[in-house]
């Protein structure tokens, strides 16, 4: 028998309060299927798909319900509570289920639906863990460049970006030039498909196309510019880790926003500077 994992087991005794299943007929492993969900006229030797969990008593229990999530897989979980060692969420069983403190990949409230994948831990009861979710994603996904999809936030990395799972199901990314500081994780956000990679996975932005966003890249350069009293103490030569860091977009944005407001006499470039005018 696989905890955590849906398989079929045959009928091997009834009782008052359910009926018993094992895997073969005269195996001493057995596991309770309570009486509420026991299907009406089942007989001994009947087949049942069941899904194999823990109660609260920690007792091995069959179920016919459908969890939201099986070993293998993840889905997104709404946050029931958040204690002392942990949070419950609601996976939809009778018992919730509980994500470790250790599991987080950050802070987490009640109300939050959070990307999980389900493990078996030290003593052998199932947890949910927001880690290695990179991993469990699709590659396949039905998308295209220039596709407007729905991608929930479960990991930021300095390194490479921010990384989202498309419908809960499809590994996609923004790339570290894409400004998420206001995102938190679990947030879900509408981007754009601006890449498919060759092994499947979607590069994402929040922003419109050139032509459209440089309008609202210029203002933006222009507030920064303003902030410091009408001299950026930096041109368009800068490093883009400058750049993303003082105005919190990629550096060929921040050209195109700085030639923009050049061709309309707003600024003047210097050899270390731009300057309103």
């Amino acid at each position: 028998m696989k905890l955590g994992e849906y398989q079929v087991l045959q009928v091997v005794k009834q009782v008052e309060f359910g009926i018993y299943l094992a895997e073969h007929a005269n195996d001493q492993t057995r596991v309770l299927l309570p009486k509420k969900q026991v299907p009406p006229d089942i007989r001994i030797g009947d087949e049942l798909e069941i899904f194999l969990y823990k109660d609260s008593k920690d007792r091995l229990i069959a179920t016919t319900n459908r969890p939201k999530l099986t070993i293998g897989s993840c889905a997104a979980l709404k946050v029931l509570s958040v204690g002392e060692i942990g949070a419950f969420l609601d996976w939809g069983l009778e018992k919730d289920l509980f994500l470790p403190y250790k599991e987080m990949t950050a802070q987490i409230q009640e109300g939050d639906e959070v990307l999980v994948t389900l493990y078996i831990d030290k003593s052998h009861r199932l947890c949910a863990s927001m880690k290695d979710l990179y991993l469990l994603l699709s590659q396949d996904s039905p998308y295209r460049k220039g596709d407007m999809v729905s991608g929930r936030i479960y990991e930021f990395s300095n390194n490479f970006g921010t990384f989202a799972a498309v419908d809960d199901r499809y590994s996609a990314m923004f790339p570290s030039h894409e400004d998420c500081s206001m995102l938190k994780i679990g947030d879900v956000v509408e981007a754009r498909v601006t890449n498919v990679k060759p092994d499947g996975k979607l590069d994402l932005t929040r922003r419109e196309k050139a032509y459209i966003q440089m309008d609202a890249d210029a203002e933006k350069v222009m507030r920064v510019i303003e902030a410091y009293a009408g001299v950026l103490p930096f041109n368009d030569k800068a490093s883009p880790e400058v750049i993303k860091r003082e105005v919190k977009m990629s550096k060929s944005a921040f050209k195109r926003a700085v030639g923009h407001l050049y061709k309309e006499r707003k600024i003047e470039i210097t050899e270390h500077a731009i300057r309103k005018l």
